[in-house]
């Protein structure tokens, strides 16, 4: 049943469970459950298999590929707008990337077989969450041409703009060597093109801390790549207006 009061920590604070048609809400919100999500959890390793879809409804997932020496690179990134165990309906199972959070905040976790029952009755949650693999591919396919042919300077603008985006104030929480991690650069090539871009009057940047002072010069200065992702996952997974949620009390 629902409340009259909207609970700011709802199943519809994600856009994909918002964006469900009432009955399959009512058949998957009383699956869902509220976990905690603090900063550098691994929610998964590359060949768990997994045992929960999660919906970030305010923290942040990375997913980070891993070489062999121990060297990683960021290829996506999941906030609100999307979910965590796409391998879990694609058929594969496992995970081929780390998975950990980024920014703390919370998430609804729904288990895998469940999830997978409610995939398989050819509903609206179905063709949503194909429309959304297909926003979280090009993604991928975006990160990886951006990776190989533009600066690092450009690099650390399409990131900044992708947290920025998936966090309510213009603070990110943000380690050197979490940007390390996250563009598979050295710690002093971070440091650099933070530098240039507080130069430019863009960010402000210390202690593990960066506030973003002009998001329009961000864009600038930035490649093609954020622009590109963005429109197409807009255009393929529905921003929905928080209105009814469930009442907590269910949680």
């Amino acid at each position: 049943m629902y409340c009259d009061m909207p609970d700011l920590y709802g199943p519809q604070r994600n856009q994909l469970l918002a964006a469900l048609p009432r009955p399959e809400r009512e058949r998957i919100y009383p699956h869902l459950q509220l976990v905690p999500m603090p900063l550098g959890k691994i929610v998964c390793e590359p060949g768990d298999v997994l045992r929960y879809v999660y919906f970030p409804i305010d923290c942040i997932i990375s997913f980070l590929y891993l070489m062999k020496d121990g060297a990683s690179t960021e290829v996506a990134v999941v906030g609100n707008e999307g979910l965590v165990g796409v391998a879990l309906f694609t058929g594969g199972e496992k995970s081929r990337s780390r998975a950990v959070v980024q920014s703390a905040g919370g998430a609804y976790r729904m288990l895998g077989k469940r999830f997978k029952d409610e995939f398989h009755q050819d509903g609206e949650m179905q063709a949503l969450l194909l429309r959304y693999t297909q926003a979280l591919l090009t993604q991928i396919a975006q990160t990886a041409a951006c990776n190989r042919h533009h600066t690092l300077d450009q690099q650390l603008c399409r990131s900044l703009l992708v947290y920025l985006d998936r966090l309510p104030t213009n603070q990110l929480k943000m380690t050197q060597e979490l940007l390390s991690n996250m563009l598979g650069v050295r710690r002093e090539g971070v440091n650099s093109a933070a530098a240039r871009l507080q130069s430019l009057g863009a960010i402000r940047y210390s202690r593990g801390q960066i506030t973003v002072v002009d998001r329009s010069k961000l864009e600038d200065e930035c490649c093609e790549c954020y622009a590109a992702v963005k429109k197409e996952t807009d255009r393929l997974v529905p921003q929905v207006p928080v209105e009814r949620q469930l009442c907590a009390s269910h949680y």
